[in-house]
C-alpha cells in the first residue's frame, strides 16, 4: 500500500508541477519530501488513515487544478475518484480507491 500511496503522490505531483522539456520529478526529490514511502509507510503501520487522506488529498488538489477542476472531464473523474478516497474509513477500504486513483493518474499522464 505504501508504494502506491507515494505513486498516486508523485504522479499528481507530476500533473501538477512537471513541465515539459524539464527534468522529470522523481521519488527522491525535495518535492516529494512529505510524501514518500518512509512516510505513507509509518502512517499505515499507525493505521492513521485521517492523516494518508489529507496527505494524498493535498496532491491530488494540484492534480485537479492541474487538469482544470472539476469543470473538464479529467477534473471530474478524478474529483469522484478523490472522493471514493476519502470516504474509507479503514486501511481496508483504501486500498480499491487507491488503486483506482493509482491506475487514472497513470493513463493520465
Amino acid at each position: 500500500m505504501e508504494t502506491s500511496l507515494e505513486t498516486v503522490a508523485l504522479f499528481s505531483l507530476k500533473l501538477a508541477y512537471e513541465e515539459e522539456g524539464l527534468s522529470p520529478i522523481l521519488r527522491d526529490d525535495l518535492v516529494m519530501g512529505d510524501y514518500q514511502k518512509d512516510v505513507f509507510e509509518l502512517l499505515v503501520k499507525r493505521g492513521d488513515v485521517a492523516t494518508i487522506q489529507f496527505k494524498l488529498n493535498e496532491c491530488l488538489n494540484l492534480a485537479l487544478d492541474a487538469l482544470g477542476g472539476v469543470e473538464k472531464p479529467l477534473g471530474r473523474e478524478l474529483h469522484k475518484l478523490s472522493a471514493e478516497f476519502g470516504q474509507a474509513q479503514s486501511l481496508e477500504q483504501l486500498g480499491q480507491p487507491l488503486l483506482a486513483l493509482k491506475g487514472y493518474l497513470k493513463d493520465v499522464l
